[in-house]
């Protein structure tokens, strides 16, 4: 292996995170990095860039601007170099545009030298160094970070149906199409079932489905808590705090506090309810919308052209419904998992309950050299709270990736005004900087 073929840390995926990740590293000749992703070009949910969506997190939580507000990859500085940043500002949006956002990061990845798509990488082995097999060429590398994504997720009663009529929303926009006239069923109480839910019923005229139901298993459609204190748990101090807790306690929370990142923006509540009055009311269409919380899809089976499901009412358990429909959008999730490239490295790294277990500095845990890392990014919610696969800490992270390789510690900002340890108790001043 030639100089050229080596390098401190490789990357493997360019989601948001790992870009992140390659815009801190940038400037550091010193330790070089390579970022590869299968895909020809960005891509960033493409298949949910549904016209008027936006983002559920501040414009400040972009790449960078966390970490480095300097930084040439900022959100601010993407604006500015497009020309439009006097036109933002005068939009006001209440919240950055999805598309916008995603134009952002692929604005980003265009200018990072260290970015390379259309190359997959196959394994990842160790024999000193890690041996990193493409579908071109080996490298190697001291380090490596895992920015893969996560993977969509359908429950067990849709498993083996994807179709053209039956698909999960990270498709909708190329398969939600030509739906006139056709009943649909959207499965999911989350934003992306919101905003899939939404769109449908939107629809002018002749392009409106005959009848669309939206299930989910929630008590009801209910909003995103974006209130301050429950913010606070998008703090880097409380993924500190969430890391030492007990793995039932972590699990416990992140279920109690599950509405803080997947609940739905109350401006898409208030655009159904809405339409939903529109059709009642005002065009007389009383059987186009039908809404269903506390519901639990338990059966999908074929029925002649479409799809017949099995549907319990949590409050009547033993009193199963059946309902017919033409297409089914799975609006349930993604899941993160263990990665088949690394499975050269399945005996070496430290696994807890499906995910890889990490350091403080989100480093697997293995029988390896010390100086030679594996790092992981988005999948580890269970060790690091909901803010693991969310925007919020997206830069942080990255940053403490940047200063566990090049061995330096800088001083975190201001911890929270919530005092979360019991170590907190104290009499004096509050912890932090003055």
């Amino acid at each position: 292996m030639t100089d050229e073929n080596h390098f401190g840390v490789l990357g493997i995926g360019v989601g948001p995170a790992n870009l992140s990740l390659a815009a801190l590293l940038y400037p550091h000749r010193d330790l070089p990095s390579l970022f590869l992703d299968r895909k020809e070009a960005f891509g960033w949910h493409d298949g949910q860039q549904i016209p008027g969506t936006t983002l559920q997190v501040s414009t400040l939580k972009d790449l960078v601007s966390l970490a480095d507000p300097t930084s040439k990859f900022s959100f601010l500085n993407y604006l500015y170099d497009q020309g439009r940043i006097y036109h933002f500002i005068n939009a006001r949006f209440d919240a950055v545009p999805r598309q916008e956002f995603r134009n952002y990061l692929e604005w980003a990845s265009w200018r990072m030298k260290n970015v390379v798509f259309g190359e997959e990488v196959q394994s990842v082995d160790f024999d000193g160094v890690f041996k990193v097999r493409t579908d071109e060429r080996v490298l190697t590398a001291d380090n490596i970070a895992v920015g893969v994504g996560s993977r969509p997720w359908i429950p067990p009663a849709g498993q083996g149906w994807h179709s053209r009529s039956q698909f999960h929303v990270c498709d909708f926009v190329d398969k939600a199409v030509h739906l006139e006239g056709k009943r649909v069923v959207v499965v999911g109480g989350g934003q992306s079932g919101a905003e899939a839910f939404l769109d449908l019923i939107s629809r002018e005229g002749s392009k409106l489905p005959s009848r669309v139901s939206w299930f989910s298993r929630r008590r009801n459609f209910l909003p995103i808590d974006d209130s301050p204190f429950t913010n606070d748990f998008y703090m880097p101090c409380y993924s500190e705090y969430f890391y030492g807790l007990e793995r039932a306690t972590r699990e416990r929370l992140n279920q109690e506090n599950v509405l803080s990142s997947d609940g739905i923006s109350e401006p898409t509540l208030r655009a159904i309810y809405q339409r939903t009055y529109h059709h009642r009311f005002i065009a007389r269409s009383p059987g186009l919308i039908r809404l269903y919380p506390n519901r639990e899809i338990t059966g999908v089976a074929k029925a002649g052209a479409g799809w017949e499901l099995t549907v319990v009412n949590n409050d009547r358990p033993d009193e199963p419904q059946r309902v017919t429909t033409d297409v089914i959008i799975w609006s349930t999730g993604f899941r993160t998992g263990l990665l088949d490239l690394l499975a050269p490295l399945a005996d070496r790294l430290h696994c807890d309950g499906g995910e890889y277990r990490v350091d403080r500095d989100f480093a697997v845990r293995w029988d390896g050299p010390a100086d030679r890392n594996v790092f992981i990014q988005n999948g580890t919610p269970a060790q690091r709270g909901l803010a693991d696969k969310n925007l919020s800490l997206l830069a942080w992270r990255s940053q403490r990736i940047v200063d566990r390789l090049r061995g330096v510690q800088r001083e975190e900002q201001l911890s929270s005004f919530v005092e979360w340890a019991d170590e907190d108790i104290e009499d004096g001043e509050p912890r932090g900087r003055v």
